[in-house]
């Protein structure tokens, strides 16, 4: 009998052992949108290229369906909306970027952010949380422009590079692309911050991409994927701490839509408000955001089963 009992406890620690070592090993898939919300995890794909997708910002929604990728990242509207639709068992593990959207105009006549009312602003995404939070912010100020829509932040560059008259909403980094081009033609570009206008109003900010976490890779992949949260989060700091490194970094992964120009990266990514915080720190923040626009986030706040704690 205690031969059979050694026997069967031997089998069970070598089955718990090949357990652990199948999870040490796991590699974790990552999907984000072109653009800002690369920079996030940019410090690790370099080195982990095969795991990482970037792909366009409009197909983004269509990942958390096809629930593959251990981690997407996506505007934190969008996953908590298919989330509160049973459309996603994605959870929100941090968010990673705090708005990178500004207004920018040519205009000499522009000197403060007051002197838009009455004048035309064209935004992108007019269904988008963007232009909600844009049209919210500006109410805030008491300002009433004549809005204007186009599709994404690419098509607003566009209208800001070739329009002097035209004041538009557009992104990091985007803007800095365009006003680099413009000043080579002695032009100058006026931006204000959408984000920095609208913290002179809240003590939270305003949430615009999270990473989100696959159910069953929480319940399979745990300790991993908690090392995996540490990496992201060294991978935002870094922007504030070796800013050169990060652009580097971005330069030699090249399939991420941002420029491959070393000086404007450089401009640009601390412009783009990347930092990481966690689920549970950005609790506030997110419920404030969702209640700025709640169709966004499908009719009220997310519901505290949609945030991962470690």
């Amino acid at each position: 009998m205690k031969k059979v009992l050694f026997i069967f406890l031997f089998l069970f620690n070598l089955i718990l052992l090949a357990s652990c070592s199948t999870n040490d090993d796991y590699k974790i898939t990552v999907v984000a949108p072109q653009g800002a919300p690369a920079v996030s995890v940019a410090s690790i794909a370099v080195n982990d290229k095969d795991n990482y997708s970037f792909i366009d910002a409009n197909n983004i929604a269509e990942q958390f369906t096809a629930n593959e990728k251990d981690i997407i990242i996506a505007p934190v509207n969008a996953g908590a909306k298919l989330y509160k639709a049973n459309k996603s068992t994605y959870k929100l593990g941090a968010v990673v970027t705090w708005g990178n959207l500004y207004f920018a105009t040519q205009r000499t006549d522009i000197l403060a952010i007051n002197d838009l009312t009455g004048k035309k602003v064209t935004l992108f995404g007019e269904t988008t949380i963007n232009s909600s939070f844009a049209k919210y912010v500006l109410d805030l100020y008491n300002i009433t422009p004549n809005y204007d829509y186009l599709g994404t932040a690419a098509n607003t560059k566009e209208l800001l590079a070739t329009d002097a008259n035209a004041i538009v909403m557009t992104a990091e980094p985007a803007l800095t692309a365009v006003t680099n081009q413009l000043k080579q033609a002695n032009k100058t570009v006026k931006a204000y911050s959408v984000s920095d206008l609208y913290k002179e109003f809240s003590t939270e900010e305003f949430t615009q991409a999270a990473l989100f976490i696959k159910a069953d890779t929480i319940k399979n992949h745990k300790k991993v994927l908690d090392n995996f949260l540490d990496k992201v989060k060294e991978s935002c700091d870094l922007v504030s701490s070796n800013l050169e490194a990060v652009a580097n970094n971005i330069i030699t992964l090249g399939n991420t839509g941002l420029p491959s120009a070393l000086p404007v990266l450089k401009t640009a990514l601390p412009k783009c408000n990347i930092k990481f915080k966690s689920a549970a720190d950005s609790k506030l923040a997110i419920e404030k955001t969702a209640n700025i626009d709640l169709s966004q986030f499908g009719g009220a706040v997310p519901s505290d089963d949609f945030y991962y704690n470690k």
